[in-house]
């Protein structure tokens, strides 16, 4: 039986309304995904203290957690890496392993994809590193990426990714 893809894209840009933006709504209308943009949410810098437990991050976890099987995350490409907004998120993942435990497991089983967002077609397979790390460290399961650029994005791509994502979670 084919699993529905209940996915949510996590949009990790410094500009509400940039390239990575669109391709993150085109996308979200051929899946119907949910969207959460990191730049409304207060998420800070992971702390060893774990000071910040007042932030958004774990109750932004709780609910990505309890409502989807397939998280994708959407960042331009800064500096050959994430966006910095993006990597806070991503550094935000030790909470789960130190002190909310229980909600880190929550992520086992999951999948994960990648979107990245730039001004040229010349990334490479290392950028996709800390994704596919990250989610086998987590227990989730790394399905695909998409690498987009500027004015070379047409709508067949993304509906070929959204039928990798089918693919690959039905696997």
């Amino acid at each position: 039986m084919k699993k529905q893809l209940n996915g949510v894209i996590i949009l990790g840009s410094s500009r509400a309304n940039g390239n990575t933006a669109k391709v993150v709504v085109q996308l979200s209308e051929i899946g119907q995904f949910s969207i959460i943009n990191l730049l409304d949410y207060n998420i800070t810098r992971f702390d060893y203290d774990h000071s910040n437990s007042k932030d958004d991050y774990i109750p932004l976890i709780k609910e990505v957690t309890e409502n989807y099987n397939l998280i994708i995350f959407a960042t331009p490409v800064y500096w050959y890496a994430m966006s910095g907004i993006m990597k806070n998120f991503f550094d935000r993942f030790t909470d789960l392993l130190k002190v909310e435990k229980e909600l880190g497991r929550r992520l086992r089983g999951k999948y994960m994809a990648a979107i990245s967002s730039a001004n040229s077609e010349n990334l490479g397979e290392d950028f996709w590193l800390p994704f596919q790390k990250t989610a086998a460290y987590l227990g989730m399961t790394y399905t695909t990426d998409l690498h987009t650029y500027e004015g070379k994005l047409f709508k067949k791509d993304l509906e070929s990714f959204y039928t990798r994502l089918e693919e690959l979670v039905n696997d």
